[in-house]
């Protein structure tokens, strides 16, 4: 069964594909699609969440295959911008080594690109014992705060969450935790942009310095005073950040740069 998707904005102006975090789906750009009014939007459900829920089950390859080949049939000759956040940077960067030249612009935020064996080999047992809280609104709550999802979506996650199998979950978590950074990687010719959070996890910091040093085509940046979703947390920066590196490649003030 073919992805779920949706189109959004101009289409005769260059196509901007979104890609959604694990946990969550293409929700989470409402932000983004209503400001990039001018471009052609595409938000995507990635194998088994969402609105793509009933199809095969998920793998980060998988998922980059498909959203290529949705770009191929819909982009028609326009420039291509792909946006990702956390799972959705995964895929992206999985895209880009797969083809090195459909994609202009690829926008990487918070990837992790450095597996850990241990923890991989903690998620089954773990979400087999903790599974059950995912059904548990208060515990939802907690963990919409963690992610920056306000009250607006609140419901729409709580939902999705409580609908997600258990299988479900562990693959995407064991493909998350699995992901470093394909052969290929280095070969891409998009323009690439990768951010991270001041406030996340030194392994994240470590992933994006990671990608930036795998393709002289990278720009890194830490986005200061902020952790794991800038997207959510703060939507007129992350926009202005796009749209800006976009048309001139400029940088918004206060990120330090990755070297």
């Amino acid at each position: 069964m073919d992805l779920s998707y949706r189109e959004y904005g101009d289409k005769n102006a260059p196509l901007m594909v979104f890609l959604h975090g694990g946990g969550v789906s293409s929700w989470m750009w409402d932000k983004q699609i209503q400001y990039f009014s001018n471009y052609h939007c595409i938000t995507i459900d990635l194998p088994e969440q969402g609105a793509s829920r009933n199809t095969e089950n998920f793998s980060i390859q998988l998922s980059a295959e498909k959203v290529n080949r949705l770009i191929e049939k819909i982009a028609d000759g326009k420039k291509i911008i792909v946006i990702g956040f956390s799972l959705g940077a995964q895929v992206t960067i999985q895209m880009l080594s797969n083809n090195s030249n459909l994609i202009n612009y690829a926008i990487v935020n918070s990837a992790l690109v450095r597996p850990n064996s241990f923890i991989r080999k903690m998620i089954k047992p773990s979400i087999k014992l903790f599974f059950p809280l995912v059904k548990n609104k208060t515990f939802s709550k907690l963990q919409a705060k963690t992610l920056y999802i306000d009250e607006e979506f609140l419901e729409t996650y709580y939902d999705e969450s409580s609908q997600m199998k258990s299988a479900t979950l562990i693959r995407i978590l064991e493909e998350n935790m699995s992901f470093k950074i394909p052969n290929g990687f280095n070969n891409a010719e998009s323009n690439i942009l990768v951010t991270v959070g001041e406030k996340e996890k030194a392994i994240m910091k470590k992933s994006a310095r990671d990608i930036v040093a795998s393709n002289s085509n990278c720009t890194g940046i830490i986005i200061p005073n902020v952790g794991h979703g800038i997207s959510l947390m703060n939507p007129n920066f992350f926009n202005q950040m796009i749209e800006n590196w976009i048309q001139d490649f400029s940088l918004p003030q206060g990120v330090v740069t990755i070297k």
